[in-house]
C-alpha cells in the first residue's frame, strides 16, 4: 500500500512572487503525507538557488526548453509517487487545509471517482469556479460569437456534488487513473488541457466531484496585458478549435471561420484606436488578433505557433 498520500505538482515560470505564498500556505495547512514537485520553468540561476535554499522540502525540476502547461506538468507527474496528485497553479493559496479536506472527501465517495476539486475563488472572495458544465462544440461556438457560457448551476454551490469539467488551476486526481490516460494531452499548449482531461475521463466511465465547502484562492488575470499574449493567444485558440471540433472537418471550418471574422473585426477596431490615441495596449491587441488569424490559416500546431510568435518577441527585444 502506498503510504505517500499526495504528490503536489506546481509549474512556476520564474515568478517567486506567486510561488512563495503558494508553498507557504501548503506547508502551513497540509498534514496528510505529501511530496511537493515544482517545475522551475525558465528560472534564473539566482532564483533557482534562492528557492532551493528557502524550501529544502520541495523537489525542483528544471525546465529550460519551451514547453506549455501540459508538457511542464507532465515532467513532474511522471515522477509522482503519491496515491493522489494535486495539480495546482502557482498563483494560488489556501487559508484552510484544502488538500486534507479533498483527500477526506475522496475517501468518503464511492464508485469510479477520478477527481475532486475545491471551490476556487478570487482573493476578494468572489466566485471563480465551483465546478463546470459540459463544454461542447455548441457552447464554444456560442462563445466565439460573443455569447458567454455560464456555469450557473454550480455558482456558490455548497457541499459535495458531481460536476463535469474541472478547472486546471486546482484539482485532486487519482494518480493511477491520471497515468492510465497518459497524463495531460501535450498537444494543448495553452488550454483546454483541463477540459480535455475531464471529458476523456467521463467518456471512460469515471466521475468528477467538487467540494463546495473547501475554498482555494486563485489570483487569475492578475497580470497586465503583455506582448506574450501575441504568442499565447494563437496557441490557445488553435488548441481549443482542435478540441471542440474533434475529428469533424466541417466543425473545424465553422469554428475557424467564426474566430477569423471575430478576430479581424477586433483587430481593425484596435488598429483604429492605436492610430487615434497611440496607445501601446492597442498595438499589442492588434497583433494578438492578427496572429490568431494567421495561426488559424496555417497548419502549425499550438506549440509551433507559440514558438513562432515567441521568437518574434525575443527578436524584437
Amino acid at each position: 500500500m502506498n503510504k505517500l498520500q499526495v504528490s503536489i505538482v506546481i509549474v512556476c515560470m520564474n515568478n517567486l512572487k506567486n510561488l512563495y505564498p503558494c508553498l507557504n500556505s501548503i506547508r502551513k495547512y497540509t498534514t496528510v503525507s505529501y511530496e511537493t514537485l515544482v517545475v522551475a520553468y525558465m528560472f534564473s540561476k539566482e532564483n533557482l538557488e534562492k528557492v532551493k535554499q528557502d524550501f529544502p522540502w520541495v523537489t525542483f525540476i528544471e525546465s529550460r526548453e519551451i514547453r506549455g502547461f501540459s508538457e511542464n506538468n507532465n515532467l513532474a507527474l511522471r515522477q509522482a509517487r503519491g496515491r493522489y496528485c494535486f495539480v495546482v497553479n502557482d498563483d494560488t493559496y489556501m487559508d484552510m487545509p484544502v488538500i486534507d479536506e479533498l483527500v477526506s472527501t475522496f475517501e468518503k465517495l464511492t464508485g469510479r471517482v477520478a477527481i475532486v476539486s475545491p471551490n476556487i475563488k478570487y482573493p476578494d472572495g468572489r466566485p471563480q469556479y465551483c465546478g463546470r458544465n459540459k463544454a461542447t462544440f455548441w457552447t464554444f461556438l456560442a462563445s466565439s460569437v460573443g455569447i458567454r457560457h455560464k456555469d450557473s448551476q454550480y455558482k456558490e454551490k455548497a457541499g459535495v456534488f458531481k460536476t463535469f469539467n474541472v478547472m486546471g488551476a486546482a484539482f485532486l486526481i487519482r494518480t493511477n487513473v491520471f497515468k492510465s490516460v497518459g497524463w495531460f494531452d501535450e498537444y494543448y499548449f495553452f488550454c483546454p488541457e483541463d477540459i480535455a482531461l475531464s471529458t476523456t475521463l467521463i467518456k471512460l466511465g469515471y466521475t468528477c466531484f467538487v467540494n463546495g465547502d473547501v475554498t482555494l484562492y486563485h489570483i487569475q488575470g492578475g497580470s497586465s496585458l503583455s506582448l506574450m499574449q501575441t504568442a499565447t493567444e494563437p496557441a490557445h485558440v488553435k488548441g481549443s478549435i482542435s478540441f471542440y471540433s474533434g475529428k469533424s472537418v466541417f466543425k473545424k471550418y465553422v469554428l475557424a471561420t467564426c474566430y477569423i471574422v471575430r478576430s479581424l473585426v477586433r483587430a481593425l477596431i484596435w488598429q483604429l484606436i492605436y492610430y487615434i490615441k497611440k496607445r501601446e495596449k492597442a498595438k499589442i491587441k492588434y497583433c494578438v488578433y492578427m496572429n490568431v488569424i494567421a495561426g488559424l490559416l496555417s497548419s502549425k500546431s499550438p506549440k509551433e505557433l507559440f514558438i513562432k510568435y515567441y521568437m518574434r518577441i525575443k527578436g524584437g527585444e
